[in-house]
């Protein structure tokens, strides 16, 4: 008659212990990369949106500057609110208006803020501002109309 063994194996005596061991943290590690990459999308796309409702209101201020010269008596007092309301909605948000050779330029720009991605990072990259020379972490939209 055989000798039988009854109880847990010796270390070593089973060819696959510690697998399973492996098989969870390798599980672990491939679901933390992914959880932190899915955060990371959420961090961009909302200084993503972030950056597109600034430059949003940007343009509906610029467009508001252009449909208040339609009436050239009130010029000044819509370019003095509109620049106003764009201290108040933007960063260090200002408003002018340049007139010349029969095309005027209603220019709306505002300081980048720490957390919005940079010029470079941005997907739909928005065009320069034309001629404005603007500082470094600034951000503007430019309007050219005919009166």
């Amino acid at each position: 008659m055989r000798n039988l063994r009854v109880g847990p194996p010796r270390f070593g005596a089973c060819p696959q212990s510690g697998s399973s061991l492996l098989e969870v943290m390798l599980a672990v590690a491939l679901m933390a990369v992914t959880a932190l990459g899915l955060i990371a999308g959420q961090l961009w796309t909302a200084r993503e949106s972030r950056a597109m409702a600034m430059r949003e209101h940007a343009a509906w201020i610029a467009d508001s500057i252009a449909e208040a010269l339609y009436f050239p008596s009130a010029a000044d007092a819509a370019v003095r609110q509109w620049s106003t309301r764009a201290a108040a909605l933007l960063p260090h948000g200002e408003a002018t208006l340049s007139m010349g050779g029969g095309t005027s330029a209603a220019l709306v720009t505002w300081t980048t803020l720490r957390d919005t991605p940079h010029s470079d990072d941005v997907i739909d990259k928005p065009e320069s501002c034309g001629t404005a020379d603007m500082p470094a972490g600034s951000s503007c939209v430019a309007l050219a109309f005919v009166k």
